[in-house]
């Protein structure tokens, strides 16, 4: 059996942990939002249309800031569509996903929607075929109280208080050539100024994030950021990374070391921004808005893909149904994601409902978790006060993917009264004893231990069967003497909360 060791020092603060950490994204894409979140004549639909026992979900999932409405859509979108009688709305082609919108859910909508979820919106404008214009005009409905031409519109249209959005994105994946209206680094850069000054003069403290990469693979990759945030450096807060991964070829053991290469990517997106700062001689850090995240079988996506040929609405597309491994790694990006809090102050898993998501529903029935739900909603609820580093003494193992990987991974937070630890074996075959010394968090008793775990660890929860996978209570936690020992299944997560 491997064992691990873990030292937890109380002072070892990263930062402090980010509620925006636990953010997800709606895209109008397939069946997120129709028939997902939205789907008058359901059973539990409310006078909006909205499906209440998909409400009830994102509330359990814990998600905070929700990206909307794209994605790639918002590449084509005109907002001003999605807004006033739902009778009046145009019918548009898609051309991102090859689809019917029908535009009945619109920002008004779905600003509702996040007042029952208790969220917060993260609006992006259309920058690669609309203009600065466009994007201020949504701005002024949106935000601005009342008493101008666009604001007066928002409140006949039923919505009398502003939205008050604070986060925006300047486009989607601008550097895609599967993008609609992309554009060299050098174009970009130039445009999300312009739209940036424009938008912060309209309200200097809006936090705007620009485009980076779509992934750590785009032969750009580096030299996008820097170009990109040459140019707008002065006027954003934010830059965007998109990652996801999956199994190539049975690769299991490189499956689960994924987060490997989003520590990576992390980095060389920070080391840049910071050294294009250092070029400005400014103070000013641009922070990581990792906007889209998650494990994704994009390459059987893109093999089926020639087969959508026909325009329909809200089509099944990109609905992975998810695994035990999947979950392992779902979580284990969640857990890089809040080591890395320092630059790291927002992140948005992609998507929430149907979509390569958490949550699936089925028309007209039911909505039940996928097995990438529980690491996300119980890292969500007990994550809490400050992200602590941990030193981690474990085995190690050879990957084809991302070279050497510790079979245990870990993070820790801790706050007044609780603290939680948030643990990973990526071993294929053995548990993983390991023991942590929290000491220096003067805990006395365990309050919760939970681990996901399978015999066969390409289990997954279906229509047909909802709950076959689901966390498990782990019994042979225990805590004696500042010293917390358990013992990880193999190809698992694991989360022990301490009073």
């Amino acid at each position: 059996m491997p064992r691990a060791h873990i030292e937890l020092d109380r002072q070892a603060v990263i930062a402090p942990v980010r509620r925006r950490t636990f953010g997800s994204f709606v895209e109008h894409l397939g069946r997120c939002v129709y028939t997902g979140l939205y789907e008058p004549g359901h059973p539990s639909a409310n006078d909006d249309g909205f499906r209440m026992d998909v409400v009830e979900l994102v509330r359990e999932l814990g998600s905070t800031t929700i990206r909307y409405p794209g994605g790639n859509f918002v590449s084509g979108f005109r907002w001003e569509d999605s807004v006033g009688p739902r009778e009046e709305r145009p019918v548009r082609r898609d051309l991102a996903w090859r689809s019917l919108e029908s535009n009945q859910v619109g920002l008004d909508e779905f600003a509702r929607w996040l007042k029952l979820t208790d969220s917060e919106l993260m609006l992006a404008v259309n920058v690669a075929t609309r203009g600065i214009l466009p994007a201020l005009d949504l701005l002024e409905y949106a935000n601005h109280p009342s008493g101008t031409a666009l604001s007066d519109l928002r409140v006949a249209n039923g919505t009398p208080e502003p939205h008050n959005v604070r986060m925006w994105c300047l486009g989607n994946e601008m550097d895609g050539p599967w993008q609609t209206g992309f554009m060299t680094a050098d174009d970009y850069g130039k445009m999300a100024a312009r739209t940036a000054a424009a938008m912060k003069r309209a309200d200097k403290d809006l936090e705007l994030v620009v485009c980076g990469s779509s992934g750590s693979t785009m032969p750009t990759f580096g030299d996008w950021e820097r170009t990109v945030l040459e140019h707008t450096y002065d006027h954003v807060d934010y830059v965007s990374c998109h990652a996801y991964y999956q199994e190539h070829d049975g690769d299991l053991g490189s499956f689960l070391a994924s987060a490997i290469d989003m520590d990576y990517f992390i980095d060389t997106v920070v080391a840049t921004a910071d050294h294009v700062g250092h070029k400005k001689r400014s103070r000013k850090k641009i922070d990581v808005s990792f906007d889209e995240w998650n494990v994704w079988y994009l390459k059987e996506h893109q093999e089926s893909e020639k087969i959508h040929d026909e325009w329909r609405h809200a089509p099944r597309l990109l609905e992975d149904t998810y695994t035990v491994a999947d979950a392992v790694v779902v979580g284990n990006l969640l857990m890089t994601l809040l080591r890395r809090s320092d630059r790291v102050t927002s992140a948005s898993l992609a998507q929430l409902v149907n979509v390569i998501a958490p949550i699936m529903t089925e028309p007209g029935g039911p909505a039940w978790r996928q097995t990438t739900f529980y690491p996300f909603s119980i890292t969500s609820r007990l994550a809490s006060g400050e992200v602590v580093r941990p030193l981690i003494e474990a085995p190690t193992y050879d990957t084809a993917r991302y070279g050497e990987a510790s079979v245990v991974d870990a993070v820790a937070t801790v706050d007044e009264d609780r603290a939680a630890v948030f643990l990973v074996n990526r071993d294929l075959a053995e548990a993983a004893r390991v023991t942590i010394d929290v000491r220096s968090f003067g805990s006395s008793r365990i309050t919760e231990a939970v681990t996901l775990a399978d015999s066969d660890v390409y289990a997954k929860n279906t229509l047909a069967r909802q709950d076959r996978v689901i966390p498990a209570a782990n019994a042979g936690a225990a805590l004696a003497d500042g010293l917390l020992t358990i013992e990880l299944p193999p190809t698992s997560w694991t989360a022990v909360a301490l009073r």
